[in-house]
């Protein structure tokens, strides 16, 4: 049997998710490893694996932060930048917008710039917009350039000389002299050869910026997943939901600087809703995006490394790249977050993230500030289901706040969880309300490690109806990975190609080259597009190609109208040229005819040792809760309803001032680049939970059958109870007349499976803390084996062994056929 593996290092924990043929899947979940992130991923594997055989592994997907966080946290390598002369101020004077904290601010001190201006150089050329030579190039202020980055001591440089993408000759020159002393050079022309000056720039420095330190990390990867026996290839999952080879990750680093929050999208895209909002809550961020027929909005420019800008969707907040990214905004709110009291005395929390190390308190790894997981925990929405927690150290931690707050500790920790909620609920706002967006037709789709815990108070901030948590919620992201189909896109401006066949097929061509793959495949798929703006305007927006000019202007003009809510007519031009190529691979699911896989683990109960901090990866690991053999399918539920039809969103607003397209800043400053891919329509009257394969390859990079398979586990012939999920919070009673809870002792492994079987057969119950019902009261605690049949009416909790979804009071849960939770408003709820 052939398997698959997808991994996802968050800032809080490494998920691994391992795939096999017959669709059963393993999972385990551990702390990630700042130190040292590959020691965290050898460890979740090597649970995963169990004692299969590593050589039978044929794929390992990876999501990976490591280009984001080393922008975030200016850790990248020192990069030296090149341009054609009279322009190497550019990047160091930038762009920056203040955000409302530093908008009054009379100290106020600009970010510093991606390239200190010391370590800016000229040579002397130059190249119209149109691509004509009007002075060629100097070699020798190249060599003086080379000779001054050389004496600095700088190993990377990034080349992007003016207009380079009409004519990338002068740049290639360059970047073979520079490379006779300087070990990395990246080129604009190499990297993203797209219109705009300035937002080319930063995208070739940030990739030099995180090229090395992204090459010396997948090298390293590789190596260490040899010692323990896989040596399969290694694809990255990059910022638009394709997968790409981790050689093409180390060349386009900047590629992946969207690489993690990317997985989870897709992975909600694949639960069978046509329209949804992605709602991934870990242990350090948000994120939401929104997904429309199937597939996920896409935009062609975000930034990094700012603040205030919800994920990076503000224009000036952050530097700028130009290269697509699944269009999500994201906030510093997760499990980890900390909640805190500013200098006027009022209640905050995050961004802040106690992350890992030393964790939320409750963790009892020396942590002491309290986290949103220790107020959950407190408020008894937690037990120790799937970690070993501490209420005692989560309490002496919300008494911190309780205090001076003059509350008791209950009321302080809804304050945390209510305070949080909102701040998950800007981004939603961000992604739909902002752009024109009524939420209310969609179904909220939770996951991730906290995010089924609070999603039912974050739609009804909306009035969403409909929230859908599916099978392996907690590891949601990783599991999305195995369907990742090899993708990469390519991006030529050319003003009125007078042959635009030739541009598709040249990009075409170096994309396969990219892949590594023949255009002649079976499967491989090429989706184009062009930008198209009316002549005279400065900014465009992105259309499905055809040949005929009198069909893409009345494209251009519908799609003008859908962001702008104008109708305007007008001759256009065209700008660039854009193309997606999408090649499959052998999904984990391939081999419909294979028997019932056997376990994939063997369950195990956690004790405090998996949790502290230690040198060696093996003592990281979390747990590895994983489905065992078959069980019998579920039937569907008929009161689990589809959501209805979406109320036909209003025109979104411009987000500039005036009818010009994407100039400005829209509601609340909030800028977007209003060009994402164009899909082919998907249908939307697929059932509820029936996921939906893409229809054309417009949509590559979304989740095909082959996810909904992986969730829905149960349903096809994988899933089980998940170990340990019925646990009672430590010190709270079981309700009157339940059975023992039948839960192995810490150490007794070999008995962990019939303990789980034992305690899936009845609900337990403790005490949960509700407004509704005017503090704490016994709420029953049920696994998704126990819920099956009647619609569980809340409040209630279900617990997962990565996660807990929380029904709170005039919400109805039930359980779909695929093993998705449906939770569903029984009552009207108060919206804001």
């Amino acid at each position: 049997m052939d398997y698959t593996i997808g991994v996802d290092v968050g800032g809080t924990f490494t998920d691994v998710v391992l795939g096999g043929t017959s669709g059963a899947i393993a999972v385990a979940k551990c702390l990630s490893t700042h130190y040292d992130p590959i020691a965290g991923i050898v460890a979740g594997v090597t649970r995963a694996l169990g004692d299969r055989d590593p050589a039978q592994v044929k794929r390992v997907v990876h999501a990976t932060t490591l280009a984001t966080n080393a922008v975030l946290e200016r850790k990248g390598v020192r990069v030296a930048f090149v341009t054609t002369q009279g322009f190497r101020a550019a990047v160091p004077l930038g762009r920056y917008a203040r955000v409302e904290e530093d908008r009054y601010d009379l100290r106020f001190s600009p970010p510093p710039p991606p390239v200190a201006a010391g370590d800016c150089f000229e040579v002397v050329e130059r190249v119209s917009a149109r691509g004509a030579v009007l002075t060629p190039l100097d070699l020798d202020s190249v060599r003086r350039a080379a000779a001054a980055i050389t004496a600095r001591g700088i190993t990377s440089a990034a080349v992007c000389l003016l207009h380079a993408y009409a004519n990338p000759a002068h740049e290639r020159q360059v970047a073979e002299l520079l490379r006779e002393s300087i070990p990395d050079v990246v080129t604009s022309s190499e990297i993203w050869p797209e219109i705009r000056e300035y937002e080319r720039a930063t995208t070739t420095i940030m990739s030099a910026y995180i090229g090395p330190l992204m090459a010396s990390y997948l090298s390293q990867l590789r190596e260490r997943l040899a010692e323990i026996g896989i040596r399969a290839p290694v694809h990255v999952m990059e910022s638009s939901g394709g997968v790409i080879s981790a050689e093409l990750a180390a060349r386009r680093a900047v590629a992946t600087i969207e690489s993690g929050p990317a997985a989870g999208v897709l992975a909600a895209a694949g639960t069978g809703f046509p329209d949804v909002i992605s709602f991934d809550m870990g242990g350090t961020t948000a994120k939401a995006c929104v997904v429309r027929g199937g597939a996920p909005e896409i935009t062609n420019e975000f930034h990094v490394g700012g603040k205030g800008s919800f994920g990076g969707r503000r224009a000036g907040t952050g530097v700028p790249i130009k290269t697509p990214a699944i269009d999500l905004a994201e906030v510093g709110a997760g499990g980890g977050s900390v909640a805190w009291l500013d200098a006027a005395g009022a209640l905050r929390v995050g961004p802040h993230s106690a992350g890992s190390s030393p964790g939320p308190a409750c963790y009892g790894l020396g942590g002491s500030e309290p986290t949103v997981t220790d107020a959950n925990l407190v408020l008894g929405y937690l037990s120790s289901a799937s970690l070993p927690l501490t209420p005692d150290l989560a309490a002496k931690a919300l008494d911190r706040l309780a205090s001076p707050l003059g509350v008791s500790r209950e009321e302080a920790a809804y304050a945390v969880h209510e305070i949080v909620c909102a701040s998950m609920a800007s981004a939603v706002h961000v992604v739909t309300v902002q752009r024109g967006i009524d939420p209310r037709g969609f179904a909220l789709v939770a996951f991730g490690g906290a995010g089924p815990m609070h999603a039912a108070r974050v739609a009804e901030r909306f009035g969403i109806g409909t929230v859908v948590v599916p099978a392996h919620c907690g590891v949601a992201s990783a599991a999305g990975l195995l369907t990742g189909a090899l993708s990469t896109d390519r991006v030529l401006s050319r003003l009125d190609a007078p042959d635009p066949a030739a541009v598709f097929t040249a990009l075409t061509a170096d994309a396969a080259a990219d892949l590594g793959v023949s255009l002649s495949d079976p499967g491989v798929l090429v989706s184009r597009s062009v930008d198209v703006r009316f002549k005279g305007q400065s900014h465009d927006l992105t259309v499905e190609w055809t040949p005929s000019r009198e069909v893409l202007a009345s494209r251009f003009f519908a799609r003008y109208e859908e962001v702008y809510g104008i109708a305007q007519r007008g001759e256009i031009e065209l700008v660039s040229y854009r193309i997606r190529l999408t090649a499959p691979t052998t999904p984990p699911n391939a081999d419909s005819t294979a028997p019932p896989d056997a376990p994939l683990a063997t369950p195990v109960t956690h004790g405090a040792a998996d949790l502290a901090p230690a040198p060696r990866p093996e003592r990281f690991g979390a747990g590895a809760a994983t489905t065992d053999a078959p069980a019998a399918p579920s039937a569907p539920d008929a009161s689990v309803p589809a959501p209805g039809p979406r109320p036909a969103p209003g025109p979104r607003p411009a987000p500039g001032p005036g009818p010009g397209p994407g100039s400005g800043s829209g509601p609340e400053g909030t800028t977007h680049s209003p060009s994402p891919h164009p899909t082919a329509p998907v249908a939307h009257d697929a059932p509820a939970g029936r996921a939906l394969a893409p229809t054309s390859s417009a949509q590559a990079g979304t989740p095909s059958r082959s996810l909904h398979h992986h969730f829905g586990a149960g349903a096809a012939g994988g899933g089980t109870a998940e170990p340990g999920a019925t646990r009672t919070a430590p010190g709270t009673a079981a309700p009157s007349g339940a059975a023992p809870s039948g839960a192995a002792p810490s150490g007794a492994a070999g008995d962990a499976t019939a303990a789980s079987d034992a305690a899936a057969a009845v609900p337990r119950g403790r005490r949960a803390y509700f407004p509704e019902t005017n503090g704490y009261a016994d709420v029953p605690v049920h696994t998704r084996d126990t819920m099956a049949g009647a619609p569980l009416h809340g409040p209630a909790i279900i617990e997962d062994a990565e996660s807990t979804i929380v029904v709170p009071p005039g919400w109805t849960a039930a359980l779909a056929e695929t093993r998705a939770v449906h939770l569903t408003r029984s009552t009207t709820c108060q919206t804001s």
